[in-house]
């Protein structure tokens, strides 16, 4: 099966030349779809001045519009058979790919997610942040009867089939909820192995806050009852 990386990018500028070439570097790819959301910080000039490789396809949004609509223009334009979606700010490590395609190769998945709070390897910071996912995620299982450890992990991998009866409407981080309770509503097989994590903090550019976290709330709600 071919796999397609889906790279939504805004203003990083400083990491995403970094995390082209660890993608790349794996050899797992057959195509990273980079999104530039809008990217003020000149993110698109590192975008053009990077050694063309056949296998990175470049998209470029007139504005921003938030992670979920550059995720939905990645999926739109990827040819691959397996989605896997790519923050481009170096929290989450490439080498983990092999992990997070295993469960499919074997049969045993159709999405996979990179769990942050399985044992894997990571930074401890960010404690709020960590509250509120642990919050969110028992939110999903009490709503969706489910018993996921990480429903916020920005580590999600798709076969294109289970994708193509759902439309994804969230445009910001609300995407990880829906697409979240839209598998889960469908019964999709999810699976989820341990993942590094190397989390930064806001003065290095972290984007998503608390009211992120309401957002995501008032999804898990809503798509709970209509899809």
């Amino acid at each position: 099966m071919k796999l397609s990386v889906i790279m939504p990018v805004y203003n990083e500028k400083d990491t995403i030349a970094e995390i082209l070439e660890r993608v790349l570097a794996t050899e797992l790819a057959n195509e990273v779809v980079v999104v530039d959301d809008g990217s003020t910080d000149g993110t698109a000039d590192v975008l053009r001045n990077l050694q063309a490789d056949s296998r990175v396809k470049i998209i470029t949004a007139p504005q921003n519009r938030g992670k979920g609509a550059a995720v939905r223009t990645g999926i739109e334009a990827a040819m691959g058979d397996l989605f896997l979606v790519q923050d481009a700010d170096l929290e989450y490590d490439p080498r983990d790919i092999p992990a997070l395609l295993k469960p499919i190769e074997e049969g045993l998945a159709d999405a996979v997610y990179g769990s942050r709070f399985l044992g894997g390897p990571r930074r401890p910071t960010m404690f709020w942040h960590a509250v509120a996912n642990h919050l969110l995620t028992f939110i999903t299982n009490v709503l969706y009867n489910n018993i996921l450890t990480d429903m916020e992990t920005g580590y999600k991998l798709f076969k294109r089939e289970v994708l193509k009866d759902i439309r994804i409407r969230s445009n910001s981080f609300d995407f990880e909820p829906e697409i979240t309770a839209k598998l889960l509503k469908r019964r999709v097989r999810i699976f989820e192995v341990p993942i590094t994590f190397n989390p930064r903090d806001y003065a290095d550019g972290k984007k998503i806050g608390m009211i992120d976290a309401f957002a995501a709330f008032w999804a898990l709600i809503k798509y709970r009852f209509v899809d």
